[in-house]
């Protein structure tokens, strides 16, 4: 297999280890329609605000400047959009927030976190703030959003995007996410979408096929476990946790849950609601892992025409 793993990924421009383990994971036809999926462009698609206007207004005045939209069917604030030949950031009704540009996968996390107004919620990594405006919007401005990000400069993207969506029921932290036990503040549901490798993203940044090693999805890995760590710790008992990477690396994914799932025996995983996605993987390069995590959903351009992603949604049982 390493001979074939060679040649196709000389072929393809890939890492050889990249080709090794889809292989293993998928086959050779299979990683041939991933390779080629992966040439395709992702199709642009918006998140509608409601925290500012309604779906039928943006829906209206964007159709005036020749936007065509398609709705995603799981999605009811969700549209795909094409914009011909203006940038879809370039529009006045962008500017004034009635609409986010976002990924679907990004789009599905939130949905799969249900959060409900009144509630404390934590966004762990937040930046740039799609899911934190997102949450805000279901949450209808009500209750509590902690949006907790380290880095200096993506904090001020986050802090511009919560201004111009109307955002009014957030604070934003930076920090580590690994110490929020500190704040001393419990949530009913926390969101992490973990810092990952971006292995998904392959369809959108084409560098994503030589700019990662297998030391950086190893050192991905070991953050994503004292992250996740971090927020079992500080959910409150009853409380639902979304763990998303926007990663197709079973290293990144299946065997962190896996890992958690073997130390904390009050996680347990829930279907994430939505119906869509293939199962996660229970026996990626011949590894046993917890028979639940099949309740985990994954998402693959190849079979989706989406970027990689992958979502996890558990409750931690009083």
């Amino acid at each position: 297999m390493r001979e074939k793993a060679k040649a196709i990924a000389k072929k393809h421009g890939y890492l050889p280890y990249m080709i090794e383990r889809y292989l293993s994971l998928w086959g050779e036809e299979e990683t041939l329609q991933f390779i080629d999926a992966c040439e395709r462009p992702i199709r642009t698609a918006i998140r509608v605000n409601t925290l500012r206007t309604s779906i039928d207004e943006t829906i209206a005045r964007l159709d005036k400047k020749g936007v065509n939209l398609e709705r995603v069917p799981w999605l009811e604030e969700g549209f795909y959009a094409e914009f011909a030949n203006v940038s879809s950031g370039a529009l006045f009704e962008h500017l004034l927030g009635f609409y986010y540009v976002q990924g679907i996968p990004s789009m599905s996390v939130v949905r799969t976190l249900d959060p409900k107004p009144g509630e404390i919620v934590f966004d762990l990594a937040a930046a740039p703030g799609g899911k934190t405006t997102h949450i805000a919007q279901l949450m209808n401005n009500e209750g509590m959003l902690i949006a907790i990000e380290q880095d200096k400069k993506r904090v001020s993207t986050l802090v511009g995007n919560i201004h111009r969506c109307g955002v009014t029921n957030t604070l934003v932290l930076r920090g580590d996410a690994k110490k929020i036990s500190t704040l001393e503040i419990v949530p009913d549901r926390i969101l992490l979408d973990a810092p990952c490798s971006g292995e998904g993203l392959i369809p959108i940044d084409p560098t994503r096929k030589t700019s990662k090693t297998m030391a950086d999805i190893r050192y991905c890995a070991t953050k994503q476990d004292e992250l996740l760590e971090a927020a079992i710790s500080s959910l409150r008992p009853g409380g639902t946790i979304v763990y998303s990477t926007c990663s197709i690396a079973p290293e990144e994914n299946e065997i962190v849950i896996d890992d958690l799932l073997s130390k904390h025996p009050e996680v347990k995983i829930v279907p994430i609601g939505l119906e869509f996605g293939v199962p996660a993987y229970t026996k990626p390069y011949g590894l046993m892992l917890d028979e639940s995590i099949a309740l985990a959903r994954r998402f693959l351009p190849h079979i989706h025409g989406l970027e990689g992603f992958f979502i996890c949604k558990m409750v931690k049982e009083e």
